[in-house]
């Protein structure tokens, strides 16, 4: 990996704290040489001489450095742990605040749209909410692969209380089986990934929120609190657990009348390519 990608890193999740460019380079070089000069700083961060004294004053006021001697004048930054925490609770104060403030400005209108995704972490981001939001229960269907991420939080809340069920497309029924509220069925009795499943998940949560999202080369996903579009995938999650339970009782009958992974059935509604997937998939895992 090129060495300056963590760097580049660092300097876009500072600006993300409305940091300025230099400011983000000046703080990060005071890191590494403090205590220093102005001078010192400019030249270890890569900035204009002209203008490190008023970056440095910048973050005085940010309280992100602070002089500690006189001629010359010599900074120190305020150690992260110290200064980010700072951040994070002037920012859950303001946050509060805001939430106040629109609470006192009467009935504000609610429009439910669907919200769209790009990227994993914007993903992942909306699913760790949506669980460490739930308070009755969570229904999930998706591949072992993208789930076990969040197995933490799916633990956290199992243990308050709420009813976690996945449907899952893997075999690690007992990795996710991780609490008496956490109940692991095997999509169709054997997890197999049918079609697209190893790059879909979708979420539905207390019957308010819903999301889909698709992992692939490009990840990108749908999220929605209007509940008639919340409404539809609950209930395409809930026929999935009722055919669970059914595959339970007569799978080997359904299997010998539409063969293993239903293909017999699904060749009729599948696109081709994915009936050619699922084709080789059934007879790698017969090889097996």
């Amino acid at each position: 990996m090129d060495i300056a990608d963590p760097l580049q890193s660092l300097l876009a999740d500072l600006q993300g704290l409305h940091f300025s460019d230099y400011e983000s380079r000046a703080y990060l070089a005071l890191l590494k040489i403090q205590p220093a000069t102005a001078y010192e700083v400019a030249k270890e961060a890569g900035l204009p001489k002209a203008n490190a004294y008023s970056v440095l004053e910048s973050l005085g006021r940010k309280e992100a450095v602070q002089p500690v001697s006189e001629s010359p004048v010599r900074y120190t930054a305020t150690p992260p742990e110290v200064l980010l925490a700072a951040i994070v609770e002037t920012t859950e104060r303001r946050a509060a605040r805001i939430k106040e403030g629109i609470g006192k400005l009467g009935t504000v209108p609610q429009h439910e749209y669907v919200w769209s995704m790009t990227g994993e972490h914007a993903i992942n981001s909306r699913i760790s909410q949506m669980i460490d939001a739930s308070v009755t229960h969570l229904w999930i269907k998706g591949s072992e692969d993208h789930l076990e991420r969040h197995l933490d939080r799916l633990e956290a809340a199992a243990r308050r209380g709420v009813d976690v069920l996945i449907v899952l497309f893997g075999t690690k029924v007992e990795q996710f089986s991780c609490g008496g509220r956490i109940t692991v069925m095997l999509h169709e009795g054997n997890g197999i990934p049918v079609a697209m499943a190893r790059w879909l998940v979708s979420v539905t949560r207390d019957f308010e929120e819903a999301l889909v999202a698709e992992f692939g080369s490009q990840p990108h996903g749908s999220y929605t609190r209007n509940r008639p579009l919340v409404n539809i995938f609950d209930s395409l999650i809930r026929h999935e657990i009722y055919f669970c339970e059914i595959f339970a009782i007569f799978g080997d009958e359904i299997q010998e009348r539409f063969g293993p992974a239903l293909f017999e059935l699904r060749q009729k509604y599948l696109p081709q390519p994915q009936v050619e997937t699922l084709r080789d998939l059934i007879e790698a895992t017969d090889k097996l």
